[in-house]
């Protein structure tokens, strides 16, 4: 009776005395995200059987929606510590909730250990100062990642949360020393082969392990997507490089591709040389092998891409981050030279010196390059549209790989939506130069092949500037992202990475709610995105892929302001449905 008069499952506290039962309170019963989802299909299921109003079922489902909070619905998707088990232990440090889940493991510091220790059948949390491309084949095979430093938006948490990795990042407490293999935090070490327990929903790591539940998806989960799909007035689509990832987004319901970062596309140990080797090219000729290498990888990704989005838009971004981030860390590089000459000395005699004596050279090769890509401020510098703009062959590359691919597919009956999308336009005249490129690319492989394909053309906004200039952009593209992630970067003047070293003390003392990197900032940010949207009025397709897409407050926003759809990691996708479809109902 009280579940019917509330309208929720009901936690009641009572008392019986000389055999007479007395009802004390009643409330909305906590619960978690799978209790949620059946309990609120129990009730809908009974209404509309009892009520006898089949016609009136839309009124019922939408009624069912109020009852989903789309935050849990993360708890559905991925491990979580056994809560019986938890209530027992205390944390010994804690960082930012980067990437949701529980993992467990044994503590390895470098991406090969990683590696080796896997394929031993042992599993790991892969525990780094921050991490970068080359960290990326270690990171995949680790139950969890704890980083010192970086923030909600750094590489591990974007990583992370692309593949359903649990991640806790800026756990500033931490110590690690690389080269004795082991953490400190308050004066205690902690070891490779230690075992610990990440939770990437809370941010607190533990000793020892945990019992994980595993998630389950009964077909109540798809019967959500369903309601929300016919509820929602946005899209949702996927942020993912690869089809895996894109066959993923597909059964959560994605309508599209949002964000392809090609630059993950180089993860891989392989690719990862070839880009180096790009790089460090010392004339023309050397540079055009790497690029023709990589335009093969690039190539092969993409037809995956396309048959797996059959039909459906794929956003494809230019290449992003600077090119320093290919290469390895300055520090370690230092440290290894160091021991090579050493080890020179101490053998200097032998023939295996030569051997160590090259290898050396190659690092000190490496050290030049590095050095010549350093910035002051990498995020504010030799990135984005920039780099296709000195370094043309690179877009080229990128654009013929996609293109190509595409009529590749074509051929076997497969429907394309391109959509090829330039980062970090700051100005008109970076937009012309690169639309120039990519159109000019076109031309010339229509021309070499006699084919044809129809794309669309667009960038992103993410730098203020943009914002001031939408109607001059809006001649030019079909389509825009907003791209919230640097957004947000330049328009508070935070650096993304850095956030964890004073994000407490402002969330303690009320000057930030949230995290403006995991929701929207809309009093300010969200003031950009108003004042591009007010000039944006003759583009096409009008989305957001950054993180925020993933989010409900912000989705909420985006909805408000009527954005066409928001783009998310693959995991992301139904709570990102459930908040479009409650935004669209409100």
């Amino acid at each position: 009776r009280l579940e019917e008069e509330a309208g929720d499952m009901q936690d009641i506290e009572f008392t019986v005395e000389d055999g007479k039962l007395w009802i004390l309170q009643t409330r909305n019963g906590l619960r978690t995200g799978k209790a949620m989802l059946e309990i609120a299909f129990d009730f809908l299921d009974k209404e509309i059987l009892d009520k006898k109003i089949l016609d009136k079922k839309k009124i019922l489902e939408d009624k069912f929606l109020r009852r989903i909070d789309a935050g849990k619905i993360s708890e559905i998707l991925h491990p979580v510590f056994d809560p019986k088990v938890l209530k027992t232990k205390k944390s010994f440090v804690s960082g930012l909730p980067a990437s949701p889940g529980a993992g467990v493991g044994q503590i390895v510091f470098t991406p090969s250990d990683a590696k080796k220790w896997v394929a031993d059948g042992k599993e790991v949390v892969l525990v780094r100062i921050k991490t970068s491309q080359e960290d990326a084949e270690g990171m995949k095979v680790s139950k969890a990642i704890l980083t010192a430093e970086g923030g909600t938006t750094a590489h591990a948490a974007v990583v992370a949360r692309g593949w359903g990795i649990p991640c806790v990042a800026g756990a500033d407490k931490m110590e690690i020393d690389y080269s004795s293999k082991t953490m400190t935090v308050n004066g205690k070490v902690y070891r490779e082969g230690d075992w610990i327990s990440v939770d990437g929903f809370t941010g607190k790591v533990y000793e020892g392990k945990i019992p994980v539940v595993d998630p389950e998806l009964t077909p109540n989960f798809y019967r959500l997507i369903e309601i929300c799909k016919k509820r929602a007035r946005m899209e949702v689509r996927v942020n993912a490089e690869t089809s895996e990832d894109a066959k993923k987004a597909l059964g959560f319901g994605a309508e599209g591709l949002g964000l392809c970062r090609t630059e993950e596309m180089f993860k891989t140990e392989e690719r990862l040389k070839v880009m180096q080797a790009m790089i460090m090219a010392n004339n023309d000729e050397e540079r055009d092998v790497a690029l023709a290498r990589l335009l093969e990888f690039q190539r092969n990704d993409f037809e995956g891409i396309f048959t797996a989005m059959n039909d459906l838009p794929v956003t494809v971004r230019l290449l992003d981050p600077p090119l320093h981030e290919f290469l390895p860390d300055k520090y370690e590089l230092i440290k290894k030279l160091i021991n090579l000459r050493a080890s020179v000395l101490l053998d200097a005699s032998s023939p295996g010196a030569l051997v160590l004596r090259k290898e050396g050279d190659e690092i000190d090769g490496i050290l030049r390059e590095v050095a010549k890509l350093k910035e002051e401020n990498p995020m504010l510098g030799h990135r984005g549209c920039r780099l296709g703009i000195t370094f043309r062959a690179i877009i080229e590359m990128q654009v013929r790989a996609m293109i190509e691919a595409a009529l590749n597919v074509q051929k076997k009956g497969i429907v394309v939506k391109l959509e090829i999308m330039v980062p970090l336009v700051g100005v008109i005249e970076e937009l012309v130069s690169s639309k120039k490129t990519v159109f000019e690319t076109a031309k010339k492989i229509f021309s070499e092949r006699g084919e044809r394909l129809d794309f669309q053309f667009g960038t992103m906004i993410e730098v203020p500037s943009a914002v001031l200039i939408m109607k001059e952009i809006a001649k030019e593209v079909n389509f825009i992202s907003f791209g919230t992630n640097d957004l947000t970067q330049m328009g508070l003047g935070i650096s993304r990475d850095d956030i964890s070293s004073f994000l407490p003390e402002y969330l303690k003392k009320g000057i930030w709610k949230h995290n403006p990197f995991e929701v929207l900032d809309q009093k300010h940010i969200g003031k950009f995105v108003k004042m591009a949207m007010e000039d944006a009025g003759g583009i096409k397709k009008k989305g957001v892929c950054g993180e925020h897409g993933g989010e409900p407050s912000s989705i909420k926003f985006f909805h408000e302001v009527d954005l066409d759809y928001v783009s998310c990691s693959p995991l992301r996708i139904p709570v990102a449905w459930v908040a479009a479809a409650k935004a669209t109902l409100d």
